[in-house]
């Protein structure tokens, strides 16, 4: 879990698997402190919102459910329509947008939805917060990287075997450490 400050606010970003989510959460509060969980919901009732995430799961999820997602996008638009993260999820079997209750709790989604619900919140805040999450990104490679070659260099180190004596050929032979003066032989 890492956190970035994008224009004053604190948005965490979760690394799980293969995907980062990032916390609409922490970005609705950008837009309004007290009522996180309302304008989470008003932007899942949004029709674009439901086009947007199902292209999104069918282009990446292989378990999504379609046939659910058809009876949520003809009900999209309607006064009395109303979704939530959780009736999302268990109806399509989506896995870009998740909830999660307790001390780290929220609603958190992958970067593209994420991405798409701060536009939708503020274009400028989505910029900072694309910029931001690169800078996070860059951060962590170049931190692997950093790993990588030490964990290469301290392998090749350990696997490279130490000279010993030469044998008659001319060759170094670990057999050939004997504390005595002469060469061992070699057996053929």
């Amino acid at each position: 879990m890492a956190k970035i400050d994008v224009k004053g606010t604190s948005v965490t970003v979760i690394s799980g698997g293969i995907y980062d989510y990032i916390s609409l959460t922490d970005i609705a509060r950008y837009k309004d402190s007290e009522r996180t969980d309302y304008i989470i919901q008003n932007w899942l009732r949004n029709r674009n919102t439901i086009e947007f995430m199902g292209i999104w799961e069918q282009l990446n999820n292989s378990d999504f459910n379609p046939i659910e997602f058809d009876g949520i996008r003809r009900q999209a638009g309607l006064n009395s329509f109303v979704l939530t993260t959780k009736r999302w999820t268990e109806a399509t079997g989506a896995i870009g947008i998740t909830s999660k209750a307790g001390r780290y709790g929220g609603t958190y989604a992958h970067k593209d939805i994420a991405f798409e619900f701060a536009s939708w919140v503020s274009v400028e805040f989505k910029l900072y917060l694309i910029k931001e999450f690169q800078r996070l990104k860059e951060t962590e490679y170049q931190q692997l990287g950093w790993d990588i070659r030490r964990n290469l260099t301290k392998s090749t180190t350990a696997s490279t075997p130490t000279p010993s004596r030469p044998t008659s050929f001319g060759r170094y032979s670990p057999r050939s450490r004997s504390t005595s003066s002469t060469p061992a032989r070699q057996t053929c």
